[in-house]
């Protein structure tokens, strides 16, 4: 059976998929039947004309046939299938650990764990329903847990987001992430959108059927539980030291746990253990990222502005950049179409925003970070910690500017634009070549999205979390300057989303299966 794939399939909106095979029969001229199978590889919307709107697809199919035609490509089994690596032969001293829980822990413990290595993950937040339930506390104006909140705890800082699965990075375990998610409840669709997505509401679900897995396969999850020490001696690493909330006095109780084999999965916020490992001189760097606000508009805005007067759509998203003549760029970040802002933060005294929708998009909201560059020059210190210190500078000042109660300081477009009124405290949130960039950048946007600089537009301060500040060198192989130490992930500057952070958990986890029996 020949395996092929075409693209640019186009179907109007509402048409059954069933009609794919006998248009792509007719397109290549095959007699009705020939086409055995087939599966979606990828829909998207064609919306450069609004009065013709069109789905567009790509489909793999199977036949007997032998095909020569410039429409289709010649599938490679062999090369769309990655290729397990070999179970190394060093020994593990202890069991492999993994640091974190997010998207690249969870990927880096499920792929161990299917090969036979029993990891042991530990994660400083909580499990899923504790953790819900904390977030819930403070949104409704409760105490922050520090170590429980929208960015630590299980699922990661993606937990309390759009659950996008977008990615620019070409890789071979992509697939297989999606997999793993569509038959931990995330949806069939999520395999071929474009730009897929599973919502907050079902992400939750999902990453809880993950750890079930993970746990079936003999791996554990110890939720509660950071990391205190590492035992580095020449170079290689021992074991770590452990804290827990096991005391019922309230007290952290500490354990030493043998290992040679570590994942660090840490996530962009671990702040506290970027300084650890920091100290214990294990290789890191200064890494740009970027900083701004989130803007608000009605979602039927934003659909207008994308699809004219049709309404059988999901709703709109956008994708817009502009270089401003400060010489920065400025982009759109994680739009969540049909969401809402919400405000995220680890320590007292500091706030940061971000963008959460649940899985219908249904809020009437759309949301979108708008960035601008922030480069390691404008960092004060040349030390790796600097771009830690220059978030955390601004996101005490949007504290205070919001009020000091943990809501972000806000404005109307019109009021940003013109700088006045409560758009003070929202300017006042960010470095001044930001804001600079930023309000020249929506006349522009406002070009492409029509509507985009309406004057009831809300704007919301302060974003700094896009990426992490930091890069922790690694080898090919994923290890750190420290031997047995594994980078990976969004905190270790190697991923940025979900989905990349997912693959490059497997990557590092393959990598210690290549050198490591188990």
């Amino acid at each position: 059976m020949n395996h092929y794939r075409i693209n640019e399939i186009k179907l109007r909106i509402g048409a059954s998929h069933d009609r794919l095979p006998g248009l792509i029969e007719r397109k290549l001229k095959l007699k009705p039947g020939t086409i055995k199978s087939w599966e979606l590889r990828r829909e998207s919307i064609d919306a450069r004309n609004k009065d013709e709107i069109r789905l567009v697809y790509t489909v793999d199919f199977y036949c007997d046939k032998q095909i020569k035609s410039k429409f289709v490509t010649l599938v490679d089994d062999a090369k769309e299938n990655p290729v397990e690596p070999a179970i190394g032969t060093e020994a593990i001293h202890g069991r492999v650990v993994v640091v974190g829980f997010g998207p690249c822990g969870i990927f880096a413990a499920l792929e161990l764990a299917r090969r036979g290595y029993r990891p042991l993950v530990i994660e400083r937040g909580s499990a899923m329903a504790e953790r819900i339930a904390d977030v819930e506390s403070f949104r409704n104006g409760g105490a922050l847990k520090t170590e429980s909140n929208m960015l630590y705890g299980e699922g990661g800082a993606g937990t309390f987001s759009d659950g996008k699965l977008t990615s620019g990075i070409k890789n071979s375990h992509i697939r297989q992430v999606l997999r793993d998610f569509t038959d931990a409840g995330a949806g069939e669709d999520i395999m071929y959108l474009h730009r897929p997505h599973i919502g907050t509401d079902v992400l939750r679900e999902v990453i809880v059927n993950l750890r079930h897995q993970i746990i079936e396969l003999g791996g554990e999850i110890r939720f509660g539980t950071k990391l205190e020490e590492l035992d580095i001696q020449d170079g290689q690493l021992h074991g770590i030291t452990v804290s827990s909330r096991a005391c019922s006095d309230g007290e952290r109780a500490t354990e030493y746990i043998e290992t040679n084999a570590l994942i660090l999965a840490i996530g962009h916020s671990a702040r506290d253990t970027f300084a650890l490992i920091n100290d214990k001189g294990i290789e890191m760097q200064q890494k740009p990222f970027s900083i701004g606000v989130r803007m608000e508009h009605p979602q039927e805005i934003i659909d207008r502005a994308q699809y004219g007067d049709e309404d059988r759509l999901p709703p709109a998203d956008y994708k817009l950049a502009y270089h401003a003549s400060n010489g920065r760029g400025v982009y759109s970040f994680c739009m969540c179409p049909g969401g809402e802002v919400v405000v995220c933060t680890t320590r007292e005294g500091e706030l940061c925003v971000n963008g959460m929708s649940n899985r219908l998009r249904d809020s009437g909201t759309a949301n979108s970070g708008i960035l601008c560059d922030v480069c390691t020059s404008d960092f004060d210190g040349e030390d790796a910690l600097a771009g830690v210190r220059f978030q955390e500078k601004y996101e005490r000042l949007a504290f205070e500017n919001g009020g000091r109660q943990y809501l972000p300081p806000t404005c109307s477009m019109e009021e940003f634009l013109a700088g006045n009124g409560a758009a003070e405290a929202v300017i006042d949130s960010l470095p001044s070549w930001a804001s600079e960039a930023i309000r020249e950048a929506v006349p522009h946007f406002a070009r492409k999205i029509k509507g985009y600089d309406m004057p009831t537009a809300v704007i919301k301060a302060t974003e700094t979390r896009s990426s992490s500040p930091v890069r922790i060198t690694r080898d090919e192989n994923c290890e750190s300057n420290i031997r047995g130490i594994y980078p990976a992930g969004e905190g270790a500057g190697y991923a940025g989303g979900i989905t990349s952070a997912a693959c490059d958990g497997i990557r590092a986890a393959q990598n210690i299966i290549s050198k490591f029996s188990n």
